[in-house]
């Protein structure tokens, strides 16, 4: 989420095109991370009138050293233990009034989740993650960075700090973090998508570099990007609840934690960008750092550039 210049031209969020999350793809291997995250895709499918495919995949290497018959008996067995935690979760009520498929697939994770993603035409992949130090581990384990990196459709990634989905309500504010870049900017319609539907107060976020030496360059230095922020919503936008524009200086993960930690947000959205050569690991290690320690979900939207 780097920064773009202050004085180029200012680009609105696209209010025009409606985001669509008609088809939500949750991988799932039933731990207790995977279940907040079956709850966040449910709300979110409520939302929008969203079908549900809950995917469970079994690695190859487990059962690469088994016979075909035995390989066939823990498939069995895997798609068994599946329908068993759906259906306690239909008799809890959870799934009600959702429309919702189980797969169960054996393979690689990341080759699996690719395929289903195009064939299913999924508008929105979830998966829960685990924080192993400052920067988090998906819980697909090796294939976190690559899902990261290469999903082809948003990514909510519902973290180890995010309060459970009883905690929280519809109305909480939405979060969406900001450096006017493009791909930035493309999530921002997400963002603003997200916020009307919940009737919730969408915060808007720039992180200044700048290090202002004095008061009054700090206070320029923030009125002009609170004014860029506010040029960001379309005109004739209605909001439930009027948005807010918020100015930071430093770095950005731990500016953005710092402010969600304040808010208590119900989502933060980020634009990511797949960029190449020497700076790529840096810039998906500062998305991971949000994810990892954010205290709610957090909804990114990647976009490719060379």
């Amino acid at each position: 989420m780097p920064d773009a210049p202050l004085q180029s031209a200012t680009t609105t969020l696209d209010a025009s095109t409606p985001i669509t999350m008609q088809r939500i793809l949750l991988a799932t291997d039933f731990s207790s991370v995977s279940e907040a995250a079956l709850h966040y895709s449910l709300s979110i499918a409520r939302t929008y009138g969203a079908k549900v495919y809950l995917l469970h995949v079994v690695g190859a290497e487990p059962l690469q050293f088994l016979s075909g018959d035995a390989q066939q008996r823990a498939l069995e067995d895997a798609w068994r233990n599946a329908q068993r935690h759906m259906t306690d979760l239909l008799i809890a009520g959870h799934l009600e009034g959702v429309d919702h498929q189980v797969l169960v697939e054996q393979g690689d994770v990341w080759q699996v989740l690719s395929r289903k993603i195009d064939d299913l035409h999924i508008n929105l992949l979830v998966i829960g993650t685990h924080a192993r130090g400052r920067v988090g581990k998906l819980l697909l384990g090796s294939v976190a960075e690559t899902i990261f990196r290469q999903a082809s459709c948003p990514v909510l990634l519902v973290g180890p700090h995010s309060m459970h989905v009883s905690e929280r309500t519809p109305q909480q504010p939405i979060l969406f973090c900001t450096g006017f870049s493009a791909h930035s900017l493309r999530a921002g319609g997400y963002a603003l998508s997200l916020a009307q539907h919940n009737a919730a107060q969408l915060v808007l976020l720039y992180v200044s570099k700048e290090s202002p030496v004095t008061d009054a360059d700090r206070q320029r230095i923030a009125s002009d990007a609170k004014a860029r922020l506010a040029s960001l919503l379309p005109a004739g936008t209605q909001f439930s609840v009027p948005p807010q524009t918020i100015v930071e200086f430093g770095t950005a993960p731990e500016r953005i934690l710092e402010v969600a930690q304040k808010l208590k947000p119900g989502l933060i959205v980020l634009g990511v960008r797949q960029p190449v050569g020497f700076a790529r690991r840096f810039k998906w290690a500062t998305a991971y750092e949000v994810v990892a320690n954010a205290p709610c979900p957090v909804l990114t939207v990647r976009m490719t550039t060379e």
